[in-house]
């Protein structure tokens, strides 16, 4: 039973940790709090749904579509509600990635409707024992997908030209500038990056739930924050744990006491470590590792 709870904890953790790690992203280059994310990562559930039913596409085209069409959209959030506001106002940015928050809710409201959708079945569904341990297609599909994107993220950001330039972006913008980084150019590629990841994210959670909303972005963007801190603001690896411990903490509160204590558990999880550790599991700071 525990066995078994641990492995639906790391699939449902492992979608956790990339929104959180998108978020992290963002934070670690421009010290915003992109609350919007969420709404990406809902965006992104909803993209690869109607992939699969306008076009009856596999999960793996509806999950590379949604990563395309999340990265136009975290690109244009940027472009169009982040670059323009003025930086002297420290809130003033974060205040409209909020009103970006209910403009693509309302949206997704309009067009998809307000209730929610069940997801459709994209693979078989195939059950796999593993000594007392069941293992399905669905969760297997999840955790090494999700697995995958975070080993390609951490070669990107930390073996590339372009991730080495997010590094030094995040370190400190103005001395990366004066070494010929260009730092619009870094800020675009950080919210096409981060905003895909959400996407990925989307169709991943909608396949483990079998349900997507318009209201779900809110939610997730809580866990992502509280993920972020968990792990340690900026750091990309406490993300990745952080995701993961959370989902844990999720399934075991569910299975062991009860489905409505879930959030007020794992939130208190995320407090108590806060209390002792204030700088996170890994301890903050602005770079790749």
């Amino acid at each position: 039973m525990f066995l078994q709870q641990m492995i639906n904890g790391l699939m449902l953790g492992s979608a956790y940790s990339l929104i959180a790690i998108g978020y992290t992203l963002i934070f670690g280059v421009l010290s915003l709090l992109h609350f919007a994310h969420g709404e990406v990562f809902m965006m992104g559930a909803f993209f690869g749904l109607y992939l699969v039913l306008l076009f009856k596409v596999n999960v793996y085209v509806a999950l590379f579509g949604s990563m395309v069409i999340t990265a136009i959209l975290g690109i244009l959030v940027e472009r169009v509600a982040v670059r323009p506001i003025s930086k002297e106002f420290h809130l003033a940015p974060l205040l409209s990635t909020v009103g970006v928050t209910i403009i693509l809710q309302d949206a997704a409201t309009k067009i998809f409707g307000g209730e929610q959708v069940g997801f459709p079945e994209t693979i078989k569904i195939v059950n796999y024992p593993i000594g007392n341990v069941t293992v399905t297609s669905v969760q297997m599909l999840i955790l090494a997908t999700s697995l995958f994107l975070m080993l390609v993220l951490h070669l990107f950001v930390n073996r590339t030209r372009l991730g080495t330039a997010m590094r030094a972006a995040a370190e400190s913008g103005r001395t990366a500038s004066l070494l010929g980084v260009n730092i619009n150019g870094v800020v675009i590629l950080t919210f096409g990056v981060a905003s895909a990841l959400a996407g990925a994210a989307g169709v991943l959670v909608g396949l483990a739930f079998n349900a997507i909303s318009p209201f779900m972005g809110v939610e997730m963007a809580l866990k992502s924050f509280a993920i972020m801190l968990l792990g340690g603001l900026g750091n990309i690896t406490g993300a990745m744990v952080g995701g993961l411990i959370l989902g844990i903490v999720e399934v075991l509160s569910v299975a062991y006491l009860a489905s409505s204590y879930r959030d007020a558990f794992a939130f208190g999880v995320m407090v108590m470590i806060l209390i002792f550790r204030p700088s996170g599991l890994f301890g903050a700071k602005l770079h790749g590792d």
